[in-house]
């Protein structure tokens, strides 16, 4: 649900020197908010950060929750996840392409507003981006083409070790 009755338009300058609470995008001029904040947005959110923090050596990465990525001149998203190869040099918003970008499906969510916000992120120049929805326990692996849901239930990242296993990750919304 939008707090914002109506679209909140500010310049780059402004919102780059505002703070809020959630962050929210910035799109063509626009403030937008993010829908997020359900248990099981959080618990999956929670996992994934967990899973790549604990991995982050062995599979040579830095993991980054809600971070603001500059993915055009004047467009700022805010990733439920951000990858990116360890040791990317950069000062507090990124704006070079991160490894992958992960979007956690909250209720309030559509499919294209979802869309826009991949198709930011690959024409960014990110080429992983997952979908995850936690609501009907899927995730979806994302590229210009479309949605295509991982085989084997088993997101990886070709060329590097990266893998979650869908079931495993899940279960998180099981234990309470």
């Amino acid at each position: 649900m939008n707090a914002f009755a109506h679209p909140i338009r500010v310049s780059v300058e402004e919102y780059l020197s505002s703070s809020y609470r959630p962050d929210c995008d910035y799109v063509d001029g626009e403030i937008q908010e993010r829908n997020f904040g359900e248990k099981e947005h959080a618990a999956v959110q929670a996992a994934l950060i967990f899973l790549f923090a604990q991995n982050r050596n062995t599979w040579n990465i830095d993991v980054y929750p809600e971070l603001r990525v500059q993915v055009s001149a004047n467009n700022f998203r805010v990733p439920d996840v951000t990858v990116t190869r360890a040791g990317l040099e950069w000062e507090r918003i990124l704006k070079t392409p991160a490894l992958l970008f992960i979007e956690i499906l909250s209720p309030e969510d559509t499919l294209s507003k979802i869309r826009r916000r991949v198709d930011d992120y690959l024409r960014f120049g990110t080429e992983h981006v997952w979908v995850i929805d936690p609501e009907l326990r899927k995730a979806y692996v994302c590229s210009a083409t479309g949605f295509q849901e991982p085989e084997g239930g088993m997101l990886t990242i070709p060329g590097t070790p990266i893998r979650v296993e869908l079931s495993e990750l899940f279960a998180e919304l099981d234990r309470g």
